[in-house]
This record gives C-alpha cells, sequence and structure tokens, in this order.
C-alpha cells in the first residue's frame, strides 16, 4: 500500500486543530474587543426663510445643531423654501424634497427652527405631524420658545 505524500499523516481530534488555529491567529487588541458601532441617525434640515439669499445663515445653524448631536445630514437633505410660514404646504418645492426623502427612507428625523416652518395652521400641523408620525420620523425644533403653530381663533374648535 503506498503512502501519502503529505507529511500530515496524523489524525488531530477538532478541539485540538481549533486550538492550533487559535494560536496562529493573530490577538485582537482589547479595545477592538469592545469596539461598539453605534448606528448613524440621518435627518433632514428644513425651514422657511422670508427673503431669498438667507438660506445658508438658516441652514447653517440646523446644521451645527444636528453635528454637535453626531447626526448626518445626507446630500440633498438640507432644504430651505422662500415665502411666508404660513404658505400652503403643498406648495412648498422644499417640503416636497423632505417627504420625498422620508418616504425613501433615507432620513430618520427632522430638523427646524420651530414647527411653525413645517405647517403654521393648526390643521395643516396636524395633517403634517400625524404623516410623520406614520414615517417614524422625530422632529427637533431648534428653537423651542418660538410659537410652535400658527393658531386661528376659527380653528380652536375644529
Amino acid at each position: 500500500m503506498p503512502t501519502p505524500s503529505s507529511s500530515r499523516t496524523a489524525w488531530c481530534s477538532l478541539p485540538k486543530l481549533l486550538s492550533r488555529i487559535a494560536s496562529r491567529r493573530a490577538p485582537v487588541p482589547p479595545a477592538a474587543a469592545q469596539l461598539v458601532v453605534e448606528p448613524v441617525t440621518a435627518v433632514a434640515l428644513y425651514a422657511v426663510v422670508p427673503v431669498p439669499g438667507v438660506e445658508d445663515l438658516v441652514l447653517d445653524d440646523l446644521a451645527a445643531y444636528a453635528d454637535a448631536r453626531g447626526w448626518v445630514v445626507p446630500a440633498g437633505c438640507a432644504v430651505s423654501d422662500t415665502g411666508l410660514l404660513d404658505q400652503d404646504t403643498e406648495l412648498r418645492a422644499g417640503w416636497g424634497r423632505i417627504r420625498e426623502a422620508a418616504a425613501g427612507g433615507r432620513i430618520t428625523g427632522l430638523v427646524v427652527p420651530s414647527f411653525s416652518h413645517i405647517a403654521y395652521r393648526w390643521t395643516d400641523w396636524n395633517t403634517e405631524r400625524a404623516w410623520l408620525l406614520r414615517q417614524g420620523l422625530f422632529v427637533i425644533a431648534t428653537d423651542p420658545t418660538d410659537a410652535p403653530v400658527g393658531l386661528e381663533p376659527e380653528e380652536s374648535w375644529s
């Protein structure tokens, strides 16, 4: 009977084989063994500015707020609209982009100067708030002292 050409003719038990393999591997540094990867929170920035040309000032403040918390703003998710706060949300192109990002799962949160930037009238705010909640988004207003939403007297009981 011919002898095998390999020099490995001895049988090795599985535990012994595993210990040999482990001893040949480079040791894992303790810091790397305890490395915890935190999930990335992606947020959109949104504001309505009254006049063109000041968008960057408002969005820069919102970006600094997000950055201080370790949140990431995906490309195309720092959006502003120009006009009055009471403008219909469906007429705002920027708000439409925010809704697309949320519906597409690109963001998990939204940072605004105040909630009135999303919708000023109480009925509009309720509609947008319900939609945001259905998307699973959180919303942070950087200026909580600002009036959260406009409330007209005829809307108070509707």
